[in-house]
């Protein structure tokens, strides 16, 4: 294949005009297109920063391949791609002079990837620690017994108590994000509808999240119980309410990101009835160093 065969625009609705049937045939690896791009489609480009998106179609004989998304300033967003197109868009993105601070997919397309965009423009691959793994529910298993107490999912005039429980999720996986009054609206947090587990006395003690459905999908994200209350159950009991109202809502696939570096969150998810779907990971890419002398 030609690197000229990858089409690249920041219209979102002609990126999906494009590739939507394409995402919506295998939803679960398409998870990150399918979201960010619904995201960009309802709230806008503005919500995301000053630069335009940017969306890529690998499209030959006029039938899609593959795609790429990017929301500067974060890195770019891969569908699945052999080595042959991992290279192929690589060439594409360096002719173009696109400046690539990282790269996620699953983890042999980001690999492959990595590798290809070294030998086309000399930046030194680094993958993250952090380590995920997409799953897939099968059967859904809740636990049992559950422990005590109940699901309240919570509404509009909840607002406060859901920025604190997202705060601190937030606060508990690093993830630099301002969560207020004032940002709330152009946060990932905002979109989602969440479940709260609470105690009989009404006390809450675990949050989970879900995405909207699209193309049939939806994510579980986020899960949360604060470190002092682990290990009784409720991150199992809120993660099945939210799982058993995603497939309620219709869903035919339900699908969560869990940290590999966290074995009590993975087997959990498998007691729950989660199986693997694939592996994920991000590459941060660096200038090659100044030879020596």
């Amino acid at each position: 294949m030609r690197p000229d065969d990858w089409h690249f625009t920041d219209d979102v609705d002609d990126f999906l005009a494009r590739a939507g049937d394409f995402l919506r045939s295998r939803p679960g690896p398409h998870v990150m297109q399918l979201t960010w791009a619904e995201r960009v489609r309802v709230r806008g480009t503005e919500a995301f920063g000053t630069q335009a998106p940017v969306f890529g179609v690998l499209e030959q004989a006029g039938e899609v391949h593959a795609t790429v998304y990017r929301l500067p300033p974060r890195g770019f967003g891969l569908s699945p791609l052999s080595p042959e197109q991992a290279d192929s868009l690589a060439a594409r993105l360096a002719a173009l002079g696109h400046s690539l601070p990282s790269v996620s997919a699953d983890h042999s397309t980001a690999t492959a990837f990595a590798v290809a965009w070294q030998r086309h423009t000399g930046k030194r691959p680094k993958l993250r620690d952090t380590r995920l793994r997409l799953y897939r529910l099968g059967t859904l298993t809740p636990p049992e017994p559950l422990p005590a107490g109940r699901g309240r999912v919570l509404g509009e005039q909840d607002l406060e108590q859901v920025m604190f429980w997202c705060g601190e999720f937030a606060k508990a996986v690093g993830e630099d994000v301002a969560i207020d009054p004032d940002t709330w609206a152009n946060t990932r947090f905002a979109d989602k509808r969440y479940t709260l587990w609470e105690t009989p006395d009404g006390t809450p003690v675990s949050i989970a999240g879900m995405n909207p459905m699209i193309g049939g999908q939806i994510q579980v994200d986020i899960v949360y119980t604060p470190a002092h209350l682990r290990g009784r159950g409720y991150a199992g009991a809120v993660t099945a309410e939210v799982s058993r109202a995603a497939l309620a809502a219709g869903a035919r696939d339900v699908i969560l990101f869990a940290d590999l570096s966290n074995p009590a969150s993975n087997a959990l998810y498998q007691r729950l009835g989660y199986r693997t779907l694939t592996d994920w990971a991000v590459y941060d890419f660096s200038c090659p160093a100044p030879e020596a002398g």
